[in-house]
């Protein structure tokens, strides 16, 4: 088949996006391979929906509620699916892509089928300097495939490409998870299936965003990291409660550098609490790690 005879879908999540939605939209427009565009609205409350709307070839799914990244995700991957989806290729609110870009990366998935998540380059918003986040996952890479191609061990979902047949293996973004978290999951999974996590270099987009300390954030993030550990299904079940029981301890430390004592200790008991809330439902959790085996 030709590649061009693929289908693509790309799907958006949006949550008052007003900012960067417009050039986000108006860069799909220009992609010289032909996709589908389907934006998830999670209960925006500023422009984003009429913004979508003058969008006319732009598939638009409102919820009545902030479902969160994950679940909104599993909701334009299933519609996609629905709709005769080859690929799917999730994509922030907050970037734009180049002409070039699905091309490039789907040249690379066709003759691939052992790539479970590929990811173009990811740029700041300057267009010349690579995100600091995705750069210091671009630096842990494990293997350079080709010189187009590096394997990592995890790139984040601002913009993934993943195929029908993988998400088919794979499942969906992990519902336990609210906004952070989902992709570490997901990745480990398919990392469990055998799947590569590539980076494709002559792919790349532009991720507008700024990254500021936050104290409820790093809270609700360091709760999923040890969620996402305990459900690693790369780990024994005894070995991933205590790499969760290991970040208990670690990650007040780490981040005693960034706020007070009292904050420290109060992120410390509040993971305390969490974890023994895990050991509790150690029944449940051992049904979602067999779910994943399938």
């Amino acid at each position: 088949m030709d590649i061009f005879e693929r289908n693509i879908f790309v799907v958006i999540v949006s949550y008052n996006g007003e900012k960067w939605l417009v050039k986000n939209l108006e860069s799909l427009k220009q992609s010289l391979f032909p996709i589908k565009v389907i934006v998830i609205d999670n209960n925006s409350s500023d422009s984003t929906a009429e913004i979508v709307k003058s969008f006319p070839d732009v598939q638009l799914i409102l919820s009545k509620e902030n479902l969160g990244f994950g679940k909104a995700n599993n909701l334009g991957i299933k519609t996609s699916l629905e709709q005769g989806a080859d690929y799917v290729f999730l994509l922030n609110q907050d970037t734009w892509i180049y002409p070039e870009t699905f091309g490039n990366l789907i040249k690379v998935a066709e003759l691939n089928e052992n790539y479970g998540i590929l990811s173009p380059l990811h740029y700041s918003r300057d267009e010349n300097v690579l995100d600091e986040n995705f750069k210091t996952f671009w630096n842990r890479k494990t293997d350079t495939i080709s010189e187009n191609v590096d394997e990592v061990p995890f790139v984040n979902a601002a913009a993934w490409l993943i195929s029908k047949q993988v998400i088919e293996k794979v499942g969906y973004f992990e519902p336990m998870f609210n906004h952070y978290g989902e992709d570490r999951n997901y990745v480990d999974r398919v990392r469990f299936h055998r799947y590569k996590i590539v980076i494709v270099k002559d792919a790349k987009i532009c991720h507008d965003r700024e990254i500021r300390r936050n104290f409820n954030k790093d809270s609700i993030q360091s709760k999923y990291k040890i969620l996402g550990e305990i459900l690693n299904i790369n780990y024994s079940v005894f070995k991933a409660y205590l790499k969760g029981l290991q970040s208990v301890f670690g990650l007040p430390k780490y981040f005693y550098k960034y706020y007070t004592l009292r904050q420290v200790l109060q992120l410390f008991f509040k993971l305390s609490i969490y974890y023994l809330m895990l050991k509790v439902n150690t029944f449940s959790i051992l049904k979602k790690r067999r779910g994943y085996k399938r």
